[in-house]
């Protein structure tokens, strides 16, 4: 039996069908894509979920924050896994373990469980999302094509959000809840099944794996955040609200500890020497735990307050997305010219007027009067940032550690936005347990039999009482919000510092996939 010449010729881990770029590129961007729409898709289910599954408001926001945490907490890990293991196998993995546990989240009959599904989700996305950027340099050849591939990866991330928003509308609406997760089965394993057809297995390199800072990071953080919703439903006195804070900064102290000692630390520490991008993480850090609180409150608003469908939903986040776009257009054309610090001044500001106008929220708010102008205010300012904070978190590192500076920037994104959720959360809790206080009297004066007999099941307050006590709680959370707001124009202020030189190194980078 002889052996075909095209098989004899064809090296180790490449791919089978090879030459055909369009369709290995098509494989990456749908990764990219699930991954990106998987923190907005469920967003819209958010009522239907807390329906199903029984969750209090406060624990509730676990649905987002599972997923988020541990998927911000070990991208920088699934990165490295890339390159030590190689990025097809790695690629692969994280998209089967991901696909897995969206089967898992869809079929939960108990909040634990879905929790536990949306924490194996992130980690599945950060073995995934890493390793399919990093495919593009090593199945495509540097120079316009390669471009090219970035420009559709960067479009994809960028409007994955909103394509999210639109698709967890219509499952929800059409189908159920629980098909914001299956719809990922399909996809996940028709991307499991071509990518070893055309894209082929990157070189290994040597290394080692950082996984106790990963994993003192991502405990240390989901402490944390689980300390501020504790608090939310217990107080500050109760003694595990008080425990995890202990928890948390112990395992955020042996995390920095390790990661001075490391020889090939996940989280390099020089990397925060630099003022401007120090800054920059700051700044990120900041935006996202405002910008994650908008989305899930103004989603349950819109849904609960307002009685809009889930499709209405997800139409009614669309001219965020537009304006957002639009913001990140103009600042990645005037960059070179005017430098960051504009951008991230004016950015902040739009995004603090944007949270304290939403603090004006009541239960008499309309999507137009209310809800529509401050999330407009907020996208753009939001818009002007994103370009503006990637291409200043990558300018003037080394090229060996681009990788881990833009890493992180994510991974301070998906974290800031996590932590930012449960501060928000605490503060919801707090004004909505006094706001509850005063409309039950109402309540008991002015509601039905039946309203009274189905209060005493569920212990929830119907409308328009209810709707009062959501509104106000909501309200509060945005004071906080905007606060965030103005930590991150006061840091765009006084640290950011911009020389000639770093104009340069924004003129040169300002290249596609930055977006």
């Amino acid at each position: 039996m002889t052996t075909s010449p095209l098989l004899q010729d064809r090296k180790p881990g490449a791919a089978r069908r090879e030459g055909r770029p369009g369709i290995a590129l098509t494989v990456i961007a749908a990764c990219q894509l699930m991954v990106v729409l998987d923190a907005t898709i469920v967003n819209i289910a958010l009522p239907h979920i807390q329906d199903a599954l029984a969750f209090s408001t406060t624990d509730l926001t676990w649905v987002v924050s599972s997923y988020t945490l541990t998927f911000g907490g070990l991208l920088l890990l699934g990165g490295r896994a890339g390159d030590i293991l190689g990025r097809r196998r790695v690629f692969m993995t994280g998209i089967l373990l991901f696909t897995f546990a969206s089967l898992l989240g869809g079929l939960a009959q108990e909040p634990w469980q879905l929790l536990a599904a949306r924490v194996l989700q992130g980690v599945g996305g950060a073995i995934a999302s890493p390793t399919s950027l990093a495919l593009i340099t090593t199945t495509f050849p540097e120079g316009p094509e390669r471009n090219r591939a970035f420009g559709v990866f960067a479009t994809v991330s960028a409007g994955g959000g909103a394509i999210g928003l639109l698709a967890g509308g219509m499952l929800t609406e059409w189908l159920d809840w629980r098909w914001v997760l299956f719809v990922n089965v399909p996809i996940g394993v028709l991307i499991a099944v071509l990518t070893p057809l055309y894209i082929s297995e990157s070189e290994r390199h040597t290394g080692r794996f950082d996984i106790a800072g990963a994993v003192t990071s991502t405990a240390g953080m989901a402490s944390l955040v689980y300390g501020f919703i504790r608090a939310a439903d217990e107080g500050w006195r109760d003694s595990l609200t008080i425990g995890s804070f202990v928890a948390a900064v112990v395992l955020l102290l042996a995390f920095a500890l390790i990661e001075s000692r490391a020889k090939e630390p996940i989280t390099p520490l020089r990397l925060f020497a630099d003022r401007n991008r120090s800054g920059t993480y700051v700044i990120m850090l900041s935006l996202a735990a405002a910008m994650f609180g908008m989305f899930f409150y103004i989603v349950l608003f819109v849904q609960n307050v307002l009685g809009y469908s889930p499709i209405e939903a997800g139409l009614a986040f669309l001219p965020v997305t537009v304006v957002i776009a639009l913001g990140a257009g103009l600042s990645q054309r005037f960059l070179p010219v005017l430098g960051p610090k504009p951008f991230m001044l004016v950015g902040s500001a739009l995004a603090m007027i944007g949270l304290a106008w939403q603090a004006l929220i009541s239960s008499d708010s309309s999507y137009v009067g209310g809800i529509l102008g401050p999330m407009l205010v907020f996208g753009f300012g939001m818009g002007l940032n994103f370009v503006t904070l990637t291409l200043t978190a990558v300018s003037g590192v080394a090229p060996h550690e681009a990788g881990a500076a833009s890493g992180l920037l994510n991974t301070t994104q998906q974290v800031g936005g996590a932590l930012g959720l449960s501060i928000l959360t605490t503060v919801f809790g707090t004004a909505s347990k006094d706001e509850a206080e005063k409309q039950l009297p109402r309540f008991m004066a002015e509601g039905s039999a039946a309203q009274k007999a189905e209060f005493a099941k569920t212990q929830q307050l119907p409308a328009p009482w209810g709707h009062e006590v959501l509104a106000q709680g909501i309200s509060t959370a945005f004071i906080p919000a905007a606060a965030m707001a103005v930590l991150a124009l006061a840091t765009a202020w006084w640290v950011i510092r911009v020389r000639k030189s770093d104009l340069e190194a924004l003129s040169g980078s300002a290249g596609p996939g930055l977006g």
